[in-house]
C-alpha cells in the first residue's frame, strides 16, 4: 500500500506525509479553517436551502414521499410507511425518519419535505472537504464547491426524495473506506460501515451492492489480497447489520409483504424488467451524466483522462479508486431496463473529486490553463446562464422570443468573455470564482424569476388553491383521465386520499372532480344521473374542475 499520492514519499499504509507546498494555494498560504468552512457553510445555504419553498413539489415522487412522511408522523408509526392509510413499501425508510423531524420542528410544507435532501448534501458536501483536507490537502475547499455546484448536486438537493440521502451516505460511506485504506485505522473502517448501514436504510440492498462494485475491482486490480480480506472486518459488519437490520425485520414482521414487493420487485424487477415503464436507451446515462456535471464538465472529462492514465502509468491508487467509483455504476445502471436520472448520482461526487485534485495539481505546478479547456469551461459556465434566462420559455413550452434570445446570448457572451479572460489570463486559481458567478445567478434568476412558472406549470399547490375557493373543507375530490402526478399532488396539498374514476373509485358524497378538458359527457356518464356542474379549471396545466351533486 505504499504508493504515495502526488509522487510524495509515503509510509506503507500510512497517510502521505505533508509537504510545505501543500500548504500553498492560489499563491498565498492556506486560508485559515474557519474561512473555508464558513465559505463552503454560506454556498451550501444558498445552493441547496435558499428559497426551497419557492415553487412547489414537482412530478410524483415528491408529494407521494412527502405524504407518506406526514401520515407516518400523525400516525407515530416509525417503522411502516403509510400511504393513505395503506402500507407504501417502495423505499426504506430513512427519508421519511428525516422528513418526520423536519415536520416536527418546521411543521409540515413542502419545503420542510425538501429541507431532509438540502441537509444531506451538506454533510457530503463537508465530509469531502474534511476528507481532502485530511488526505490531499490544498484542494480541499475546491472539492467542496465544486461538488456543492454540480448541476446535478444541487437539483436533487432541492428535491423531496430518497436518491440523496442514498448518496450522501454513500459518499461518506466510501470516503472512510479509502481513509481506511490509506491509514489502516479501523475507526474509518466502522464509520464506514455506519455509512453504508444509513445508506441501505436509503434505499436498500443497492448500497452494498455499489460499494462492492466499487471496492472489490479496486482491489483486484491493485491485487491487494490483504486489503479485500481485512476490509470483510467482522465488527464492521456486526455493526452495519446493527444499524441496518433492525428496521428490515419490524417492518417484515409488520407487512409479511414486504420482502415480496421491496426486494423481488422494487429492486430485482425494476432492474431486470421495464414493469415501471422507464425505458430509455442503452446510452441514456452519457448525457444525464454530462449535464448532471456542470458547470465543471469539461475539467471533470481532463481529470478523468488524467485519472486513468495516471492508473495505468504510476498504479496510483486514488486516481483508480475514484475513477472507478465514478464510472462502474454509470455502467451497471446503464444495463438496466428502467433508467430514471437519480440512479447515477452516487457517481457525481467522485468526479468532482477528481476534478478538484486535478485543478490544483495544476495550480501547484504551473498555474497554466491549457487555452482550449478555459474555452470549453467557461462555454459552459456563459450557457448555464443563458439557459436559465431563457427556461421561462421552455417550461411554458413556447417559442422563445428574439429579443429574449439576444439578451440571453449576450449575456451568455459576457459570462464566457469573463471567465476565459479571467482563467487564462490570471490563471486557474481563479477557476472556482469565475465558476461560481454563473452558477449563482443562473439559481437566483430561476428562484426568483422562473419559480412561478414552474409551480403554475409542473407542481399541483396552485391547483389546490384554486379548488379551495370553490370547494368546501375536506370535501372529496377524484380525479379523471389524469396523469398520477396530478393524484399524488393533490394528495398532498389536499391532504386527503383523492379517488381516481379511471379505478371505478366514485365518492358517494358530493365532490370534485379534475379531468382534461372535454371531460363533460364522460363524467356525466359515470356520475349516473347526479348532477355535474362546472367549476372552471386552472389551464397553465390544462385542468377543468367539476362539482357533482346529488344522490347515486
Amino acid at each position: 500500500m505504499g504508493i504515495a499520492p502526488l509522487g510524495l514519499p509515503a509510509r506503507p499504509n500510512q497517510p502521505p506525509r505533508y509537504n510545505r507546498r501543500f500548504a500553498m494555494i492560489f499563491g498565498r498560504k492556506q486560508e485559515p479553517v474557519w474561512l473555508e468552512v464558513a465559505t463552503a457553510a454560506a454556498f451550501c445555504a444558498f445552493l441547496f436551502f435558499y428559497g426551497l419553498g419557492s415553487f412547489g413539489l414537482t412530478g410524483a415522487d415528491e408529494p407521494r414521499y412527502a405524504q407518506i412522511a406526514r401520515e407516518m408522523l400523525a400516525r407515530r408509526d416509525w417503522v411502516t410507511p403509510v400511504l393513505n392509510g395503506l402500507p407504501w413499501l417502495e423505499k426504506p425508510v430513512l427519508y421519511y425518519w428525516s422528513a418526520m423531524f423536519s415536520y416536527t420542528v418546521f411543521g409540515v410544507s413542502d419545503w420542510a419535505a425538501r429541507v431532509p435532501s438540502a441537509v444531506f448534501a451538506s454533510a457530503m458536501v463537508f465530509a469531502a472537504y474534511a476528507f481532502m483536507r485530511r488526505f490531499r490537502p490544498g484542494s480541499q475547499l475546491d472539492a467542496a464547491l465544486i461538488l456543492a455546484s454540480l448541476a446535478g448536486v444541487i437539483g436533487f438537493a432541492r428535491a423531496a426524495s430518497t436518491d440523496m440521502p442514498l448518496t450522501s451516505t454513500f459518499t461518506i460511506a466510501m470516503l472512510c473506506w479509502y481513509a481506511w485504506f490509506e491509514t489502516r485505522r479501523n475507526r474509518w473502517l466502522a464509520v464506514a460501515y455506519i455509512f453504508l448501514a444509513l445508506a441501505t436504510l436509503a434505499k436498500g440492498p443497492v448500497a452494498p451492492f455499489l460499494a462492492a462494485l466499487v471496492v472489490m475491482p479496486f482491489l483486484l486490480l491493485r491485487r491487494d489480497w490483504a486489503s479485500l480480506r481485512l476490509t470483510l472486518w467482522l465488527p464492521g459488519l456486526l455493526l452495519y447489520l446493527l444499524v441496518a437490520l433492525p428496521w428490515f425485520v419490524l417492518v417484515q414482521h409488520a407487512n409479511p409483504q414486504f420482502l415480496r414487493i421491496f426486494i423481488f420487485e422494487h429492486n430485482l424487477a425494476r432492474y431486470s424488467t421495464n414493469m415501471f415503464q422507464h425505458p430509455q436507451p442503452f446510452w441514456y446515462f452519457v448525457p444525464v451524466v454530462l449535464i448532471g456535471l456542470l458547470p465543471w464538465v469539461v475539467f471533470v472529462i481532463a481529470a478523468f483522462v488524467k485519472a486513468v492514465r495516471q492508473s495505468i502509468d504510476t498504479r496510483s491508487s486514488f486516481e483508480l479508486f475514484f475513477g472507478l467509483w465514478a464510472i462502474l455504476p454509470v455502467i451497471f445502471f446503464s444495463f438496466s431496463q428502467s433508467k430514471l436520472p437519480g440512479y447515477i448520482l452516487p457517481s457525481l461526487p467522485p468526479f468532482a473529486i477528481l476534478a478538484a485534485e486535478y485543478l490544483w495539481r495544476r495550480i501547484d505546478e504551473s498555474d497554466e490553463p491549457s487555452l482550449w479547456l478555459s474555452s470549453l469551461h467557461s462555454f459552459a459556465g456563459g450557457a448555464i446562464l443563458a439557459f436559465s434566462l431563457l427556461s421561462v420559455y421552455f417550461i411554458l413550452r413556447i417559442p422563445v422570443k428574439p429579443l429574449a434570445a439576444f439578451i440571453a446570448i449576450t449575456v451568455g457572451i459576457m459570462i464566457f468573455t469573463g471567465m476565459l479572460t479571467a482563467i487564462y489570463a490570471k490563471g486557474l486559481r481563479t477557476a472556482r470564482l469565475a465558476t461560481l458567478v454563473p452558477v449563482v445567478l443562473a439559481l437566483t434568476f430561476v428562484i426568483k424569476a422562473a419559480s412561478p412558472f414552474i409551480d403554475a406549470k409542473n407542481s399541483q399547490r396552485p391547483v389546490a388553491q384554486r379548488i379551495s375557493q370553490f370547494a368546501k373543507p375536506g370535501m372529496p375530490v377524484a380525479v379523471a383521465g389524469v396523469s398520477r402526478v396530478v393524484e399524488y399532488g393533490l394528495n398532498f396539498y389536499r391532504n386527503q386520499r383523492i379517488a381516481s374514476y379511471d379505478r371505478g373509485e366514485i365518492p358517494a358524497a358530493d365532490h370534485v372532480v379534475v379531468a382534461k378538458p372535454g371531460a363533460t359527457a364522460a363524467i356525466q356518464s359515470i356520475a349516473q344521473g347526479r348532477n355535474v356542474i362546472d367549476a372552471g379549471g386552472f389551464s397553465p396545466q390544462g385542468l377543468e374542475f367539476y362539482l357533482v351533486t346529488g344522490n347515486p
